[in-house]
């Protein structure tokens, strides 16, 4: 790419994700790639920070190149980090784009705020389970929604972003929904689902690393490290007929009313090489599909537990729950699951909290913990043809 044109924020007028936008903007559908530097050459002064108090809007045909930056979230912000331009507040029919690519130079970092105005999902109330200088303010929503999303996008095909680090997300870190034909590689993660603000212990809730929604697929994630304050990566079709595009107070900015045909299905994701954990004690990794929305044709391949001596884990890899929609997927929805080349000292190694059938586990080493490497949480009835080979229980 180093032959390509480039312009960067510097070259414009306002506030520093004003100057952003004015970039990708001009940029799009031109070639040309936007770098935003790690010197930031504001107007009140140039300092090696860009601070934003709304939301980067990428275009489709766009390349955003983070070079060396530090991009951080101010108090004021109540959106993502960074969201595909086509959706959004009041975007009640979304258009597909297409050809988005972000990418990291160097170390570059993605931030949340130092007080953050929302964090947690729709399900959680601002100063009641999760932390937000809004509770309680007259006119702003009480709960979360898909403004705490760091990196959002939504009907995007054919996208990448890679090299960046995400450090105190105000919920999960990259949400992609109905997305296809994407990479998202060398991702670094570091959120406890704690944060020390104003001398006090605060609880931030959702702190996910990636997650695919409703109708992703074709998608490669690799080369995943660090620790989330909830699960690092999951895969979740959960369809909810109260969430609709657009509005605030859902947790999917595309809506998630469910669509016929199998549009929604979660299916053809491969996982590999993830190496950390869940501070928050929750899973490393989750397949979860209810309500009729099916999560086929996904390979896990190479997963080590890097937790610390002082917490586990509740699960290294969760397939299904009982708790969501209908409760346990019928057989037959969840299916053609490999998982391979697992380590973990979680307090279950691979969990099956729902159904599933036409797969395969092998090559996984459970250590330090006494137990079995595979927990029949649902019951083995919900399990058929599940081929099981090279599992092993390993004293610490």
């Amino acid at each position: 790419m180093s032959t390509q044109r480039f312009i960067t924020p510097n070259h414009y007028q306002g506030t520093d994700v004003e100057r952003i936008n004015q970039a990708l903007q001009e940029a799009a559908g031109t070639g040309t790639r936007v770098v935003i530097p790690r010197r930031n050459e504001a107007a009140d002064g140039p300092r090696d920070l860009w601070l934003l108090d709304s939301a980067i809007l990428v275009p489709g045909d766009s390349y955003l190149e983070l070079d060396g930056c530090h991009i951080k979230l101010s108090d004021a912000c109540r959106d993502n980090m960074i969201r595909s331009v086509n959706c959004g507040p009041g975007i009640s029919e979304i258009e597909p784009i297409s050809n988005i690519q972000i990418r990291g130079v160097g170390r570059v970092l993605l931030e949340g705020a130092d007080r953050p105005r929302a964090t947690g999902d729709s399900g959680k109330t601002l100063g009641e389970r999760t932390y937000g200088t809004d509770a309680g303010v007259d006119g702003e929503t009480p709960n979360g929604d898909w403004r705490n999303i760091g990196i959002l996008m939504a009907y995007v095909e054919h996208f990448s972003i890679e090299k960046i680090a995400m450090k105190d997300s105000h919920c999960w870190g990259i949400s992609l929904e109905r997305c296809a034909h994407g990479l998202l590689r060398d991702i670094d993660f570091a959120s406890t689902g704690r944060k020390l603000i104003d001398g006090v212990e605060q609880t931030i809730l959702n702190q996910d690393g990636i997650d695919l929604r409703l109708g992703c697929h074709d998608v490669l994630i690799e080369n995943i490290t660090g620790y989330s304050g909830d699960d690092l990566i999951a895969c979740t079709a959960i369809p909810r007929a109260l969430w609709r595009s657009g509005e605030y107070g859902s947790t999917m900015v595309s809506g998630a009313e469910r669509h016929d045909g199998g549009s929604d299905d979660i299916r053809q994701v491969m996982i590999r090489n993830v190496r950390g954990y869940c501070r928050g004690g929750h899973h490393i990794i989750r397949l979860l599909n209810s309500s009729g929305a099916r999560l086929y044709d996904v390979v896990i391949d190479g997963l080590i537990d890097t937790s610390p001596g002082d917490m586990r884990c509740k699960a290294a890899v969760k397939i299904g729950d009982s708790h969501y929609g209908d409760g346990v997927a019928p057989l037959g929805d969840t299916a053609r699951i490999i998982v391979n080349n697992v380590i973990s000292r979680s307090e279950h190694t691979i969990m099956l909290g729902g159904s599933l059938c036409d797969s395969a586990i092998s090559n996984v080493i459970r250590w330090e913990i006494p137990g079995e490497p595979i927990s029949y949480v649902s019951g083995l009835e919900n399990v058929r043809n599940l081929l099981l080979t090279n599992l092993q229980s390993a004293e610490g």
